[in-house]
């Protein structure tokens, strides 16, 4: 690391460059997460490998600067200043578009480290020609967008952000407002959803023209391609969306393989045509809490029994998708229950599950919101993404 800079009497902001500062970065970062209750370690080389141009295929399309801040030679905090050339070619009005960078993985030891992490990423985003920050996006919007502002008294679920409710504070007093809400929705999966949701269900049930089939793992990387071609048509008029480059769509195939079961994921076809989809995740936290985040010596023997049947543990729904075409129709939202309840009663059946999780959602999306509200799940986390003009 070189070119540090020195803001104030004691805080020196230096930029990360090689291997040896990207783990000092995470390893901050992880040190600040330590503190955190609820807090549940992560794998450390996978933390790593998210920071690595040479494994995250997002720094196919981005440019990517990380800083680390240090008091009297100590670690005092970190951030990350990114620019994604994807999101700088999306439309203004969905929340990125020319001129947006960001910043992520944002920890500071008190709000004097704050206010000079945020100054030092933002006078990098300058210079490279952005005139907004928006943030904290660590480092995708698919990754974990947003700062927890409320749900610290419970863990996070398998890809979710965990933060103290202090930085929103730090963050706003340094000049930024709220762009948009996030929210995590949380259910109790062992009740049937009323009778209303079930005449749907049913009605759907004896349509022909409807299939519902589990996602075939014999054939991964071909149910990765038709998921992600449904994703990127059904979010693509969201706020914040960003396509999947098709380097990312490999990557997220290959990450995510070791914890898909069938029985979980569902893709709905219409006339022998694939229009939905909903992915389940069990919460891999469960097993990390228990190994501390550490494979070795032993917690891979954790983790392997783990990985084979996740037994009670809690059920994220991180995505979920409907193509466009049928946006706001009747038959989005009978697929969207539909789904649910097949994943439902495999989750409590085979896995013996007794909760599950839908998000993020936006606050403004109302489709979603009202299928959240309808099977009577309750908000659990809420995240906020800021912004702020630059210049």
């Amino acid at each position: 690391m070189s070119d540090a800079l020195t803001t104030g009497d004691e805080i020196r902001i230096e930029p990360v460059s090689d291997k040896r500062g990207r783990a000092a970065f995470v390893d901050c970062g992880r040190a600040f997460s330590d503190r955190l209750p609820n807090f549940v370690p992560q794998i450390r080389s996978e933390q790593i490998e998210l920071v690595d141009p040479a494994k995250n295929p997002f720094f196919g399309h981005a440019r990517v600067q990380l800083f680390i801040a240090r008091r009297a030679g100590q670690p005092a905090g970190r951030i990350s200043a990114h620019i994604d050339e994807l999101a700088l070619a999306m439309p203004a009005d969905q929340g990125f578009g020319p001129g947006t960078g960001f910043f992520g993985y944002f920890d500071a030891e008190d709000e004097d480290v704050a206010r000079a992490l945020l100054a030092t990423a933002e006078a990098w985003l300058v210079a490279q020609g952005m005139r907004r920050a928006v943030g904290p996006i660590s480092l995708s919007i698919w990754e974990e967008p947003g700062l927890l502002v409320s749900g610290q008294c419970h863990p996070p679920m398998i890809m979710m952000g965990h933060h103290p409710a202090h930085y929103a504070g730090w963050i706003e007093a340094a000049g930024y407002t709220r762009a948009k809400t996030l929210y995590t929705y949380d259910l109790d999966i062992t009740h049937t959803f009323n009778p209303l949701i079930q005449r749907i269900i049913k009605s759907g049930q004896r349509n022909e023209r409807i299939n519902l089939r589990r996602v075939d793992k014999g054939r991964w990387d071909d149910e990765v391609a038709i998921i992600l071609a449904i994703l990127n048509d059904a979010w693509s008029d969201n706020w914040g969306f960003v396509p999947f480059s098709p380097a990312e769509v490999a990557y997220a195939g290959k990450k995510l393989r070791p914890i898909i079961h069938e029985e979980l994921n569902m893709i709905a076809e219409v006339d022998g045509r694939p229009v939905a989809f909903m992915l389940t995740f069990p919460d891999v936290n469960d097993a990390l809490a228990k190994i501390r985040g550490k494979l070795f010596p032993f917690g891979w023997i954790t983790m392997l029994r783990w990985l084979r049947h996740p037994r009670g543990a809690g059920m994220r729904v991180p995505l979920m998708g409907v193509l466009k075409e049928l946006h706001n129709s009747r038959m989005a939202s009978q697929l969207a229950f539909m789904m649910i309840e097949e994943i439902r009663l495999q989750a409590t059946g085979k896995f013996q599950s007794t909760r599950g999780e839908l998000g993020w959602v936006l606050e403004d999306n109302q489709g979603m919101v009202a299928i959240a509200d309808t099977i009577a799940s309750k908000v659990n986390r809420e995240y906020a993404i800021y912004q702020r003009t630059l210049g």
